[in-house]
């Protein structure tokens, strides 16, 4: 009989690169991520450079005897989606690459238990129960990890102090106690070596508080702040989107926006809702299905929130000074559906069907159910249209021009074929009370000085290619694929040359078939793929299309 044998230093060297952030940074934002999920108030850290150990104490639940045995086990997990964020221990987990060993003391009720861990081999990580050192008080877990480097920024309580405050910022700013209270009751106090860390805003910076509720609540589902601060924090650059207090991703590319003053504008805005939305790891967040369908939605109304105060702000663009290209928004949804029969990972973008759009099950179409609550659309606020940039989404109406101002769109980034939408993932329970008779839910977007309350449309949801532009100086690229939107850069020498000569629609193209060839074909043939790309492009205007080698007249 043979054994299936596990090389777990792989395994946990491959857990390690699906995060974006250093080691240490993952280790320690885990190990606060599990701590706050076990309804801790307070977490203590503390650091000995001479013993090389970093310990981390909570007052949570604790654990009880078994489920610190199982806690040992490196794929298991109690947690389930949307109740926390931490992932599976694997805060824990991780430390085992950085460390000798790991000691971990639980307290809860008459429990007191402890653990030693450490990683003896590539197919080894043995534990054993010792007496409970005393690290905890009357509850709570403590986790003291001895470090196999004296130089490991673990040690190093400068280092701990400004990862907790970047990566755990909503529960250091008064501004989000209330939005957190139903999730921690309690306000979240940290300690290191002694010292707890301040709460308060960063001062000498003009701060717009941004609350949005979605549905019919009365509570915000959103809140959050945009700020802009002439000597911004390198790092703080784009606006952040946290969960139940910790921050997901942050920048502008997310966000789908690229603002002129990017560099001097910041945000975060904290959605505890969309912990449902949250990848396996927590480190991102779902882009397919009905869960990846609420996401979008959300973002969508933060989109249009944060658009109109950089508007506000001057950071908009004349759409008047953009040609109108509306034949060039049609010959592009054209040649995508083409392209798609013979380069699949198109199809992530656009499907050949009625329409030429990529379908996400959204409120009010068909039997499809969605978590609620969601932002189906909105309609712009008055201010939309000073923001100028121009976009079309591909297989859009082509009863209008395809240039419009870029108030936010729902672009969902292309997921791999692997990940497209299941049939089992396209029903979920739905929240009849935030629901009109028609099934359709009522959207409300509320910002705090810097909009009113817009109701929302109940029209249909575009998704698709987008295609805007943004001004780029120092890249020498004519465009860039970010998530499923092409931004093709107007401060480029050869698109300053385009609207010269009015070969703008050819540039367009060429910006667009180069952005999309990494996507669709691999490195040695893209070239094939601009190629064809072109050849669809050439044949679109003449009322015909490219199939392969054939080229067959469109009698429709």
């Amino acid at each position: 009989m043979g054994e299936t044998r596990v090389d777990l230093q792989h395994l946990l060297e491959d857990l390690r690169d699906a995060y974006t952030g250093a080691l240490e940074e993952t280790i320690l934002t885990e190990v606060v991520a599990n701590a706050l999920d076990s309804g801790a108030t307070r977490v203590r850290l503390l650091t000995n450079p001479a013993d090389a150990t970093l310990t981390i104490v909570d007052d949570g639940r604790g654990m009880q005897r078994r489920e610190l045995a199982r806690y040992h086990d490196v794929a298991a997990s109690t947690k389930r989606r949307g109740e926390g964020i931490g992932f599976a221990g694997v805060g824990i987990k991780l430390g085992l690459l950085v460390s000798r060993e790991v000691v971990t003391e639980t307290r809860r009720g008459s429990t007191h238990v402890a653990t030693r861990w450490h990683l003896a081999s590539r197919h080894r990580a043995p534990w054993k129960w010792i007496p409970p050192p005393g690290l905890t008080a009357s509850r709570g877990t403590a986790v003291r990890l001895t470090l196999t480097s004296q130089l490991s920024p673990l040690l190093d309580a400068g280092y701990l102090d400004e990862t907790i405050r970047r990566q755990f910022e909503p529960l250091l700013d008064p501004t989000f106690d209330e939005l957190l209270r139903r999730h921690y009751p309690n306000a979240v106090a940290f300690e290191v070596d002694g010292r707890e860390l301040t709460r308060g805003a960063v001062p000498g910076s003009e701060r717009i508080p941004i609350s949005i509720r979605l549905g019919r609540r009365r509570t915000p589902s959103v809140s959050g702040f945009i700020e802009r601060n002439p000597r911004l924090a390198a790092g703080r650059e784009g606006v952040a989107i946290s969960t139940f207090g910790k921050v997901i991703k942050r920048g502008w590319d997310w966000l789908g926006l690229a603002p002129t003053a990017r560099a001097l504008i910041s945000g975060l805005i904290e959605a505890p809702d969309l912990a449902e939305c949250l990848t396996l790891s927590k480190n991102d967040f779902i882009r397919v299905g009905a869960r990846g369908a609420s996401y979008l939605a959300y973002r969508k109304a933060i989109q249009e929130v944060v658009s109109r105060q950089l508007a506000e702000w001057g950071d908009g663009r004349d759409t008047e000074a953009r040609p109108r290209l509306t034949r060039l928004g049609r010959d592009l949804e054209r040649v995508l559906e083409d392209l798609a029969d013979d380069f699949p990972l198109l199809r992530s973008l656009v499907d050949r069907r009625a329409g030429g759009q990529k379908r996400l099950p959204m409120p009010g179409r068909g039997d499809v159910r969605v978590p609620a609550p969601l932002f189906a659309d909105a309609s712009p606020g008055p201010d939309a249209a000073a923001e100028g940039r121009a976009s079309w989404p591909a297989g859009g109406d082509t009863g209008k021009s395809p240039v419009e101002p870029a108030s936010p769109q729902p672009e969902p980034p292309p997921p791999s074929p692997e990940e497209m939408p299941q049939s089992g993932d396209r029903s979920a329970p739905e929240d009849a009370a935030l629901a009109t008779k028609d099934g359709r839910p009522r959207a409300h977007i509320a910002a705090t000085g810097t909009s009113d309350t817009v109701s929302g449309r109940r029209r249909p949801a575009r998704y698709g290619l987008l295609v805007r532009f943004e001004s780029r100086p120092a890249d020498s690229e004519l465009g860039r694929l970010v998530d499923s939107t092409v931004w093709i850069n107007d401060a480029h020498p050869a698109y300053t040359r385009a609207v010269a000569s009015r070969s703008l629609g050819y540039h367009t193209a060429l910006a667009v078939a180069l952005a999309l060839a990494p996507l669709a074909v691999e490195a040695d043939e893209e070239h094939t793929f601009i190629t064809q790309f072109l050849a669809h492009w050439g044949s679109a205007q003449a009322g015909s299309r490219v199939t392969g080698r054939r080229r067959t007249t469109n009698t429709g």
